[in-house]
Formats: structure tokens, C-alpha cells, sequence
């Protein structure tokens, strides 16, 4: 079968460690993509579950933020100061809510 070459760039650091953690388990780099390449073609899948990034949490997580600051407004509670708030979420925590 012939041969082809695949390039790769990542992180210096990424690299060394990946290759110390490949030596560690008796093969090389190359052996470890190989290993994954197959196991992708075989199974027609990535062999591990892929989550979404911190990115999108964290745009999630704003989203979240905005819909309770408009809601509290509608509330008429957007205006709480900090000690208000801590002693809700006490009260929360405590179950006193």
C-alpha cells in the first residue's frame, strides 16, 4: 500500500507532551494518528464525544444573564444592591425562599 504524508501544527508544548504520552504507551506519534485514523474510518464516527466550547457555554451563559436582567426589570427589582442580593441568594440556599 502506498504511503502518503500528513502534516499537523499544533502547540510546541501540545506536541511534547503528546509525544512523551505516546513513548509512554510503546509507540510513536505517527503510530497514535494512525491508530486514530482507522479507528474513524471503521467505525465512521470520532472515537470520542466532542462538546461544544467554552465559547458557546459562556455565550449561553450571557444569553441566561440578559433574560434575568430584563425580567428583573419587569419586576421591578433590577435596582438591588449587592447586600439585597447576597441575602437572597442566603435565603435561597437556606430555603427560606
Amino acid at each position: 500500500m502506498a504511503q502518503a504524508t500528513f502534516s499537523v501544527r499544533m502547540d510546541e508544548d501540545l506536541k511534547r507532551q503528546f509525544d512523551i504520552l505516546c513513548a509512554d504507551f510503546g509507540m510513536t506519534a505517527t503510530t497514535a494518528f494512525n491508530i486514530f485514523a482507522r479507528t474513524v474510518v471503521k467505525e465512521r464516527k470520532i472515537p470520542f464525544e466532542i462538546q461544544a466550547s467554552e465559547e458557546i457555554t459562556r455565550a449561553s451563559g450571557k444569553k441566561a444573564f440578559y433574560e434575568l436582567r430584563a425580567e428583573a426589570k419587569r419586576n421591578g427589582i433590577q435596582d438591588l444592591t449587592l447586600d439585597e442580593i447576597n441575602e437572597e441568594i442566603q435565603q435561597a440556599r437556606n430555603g427560606d425562599k
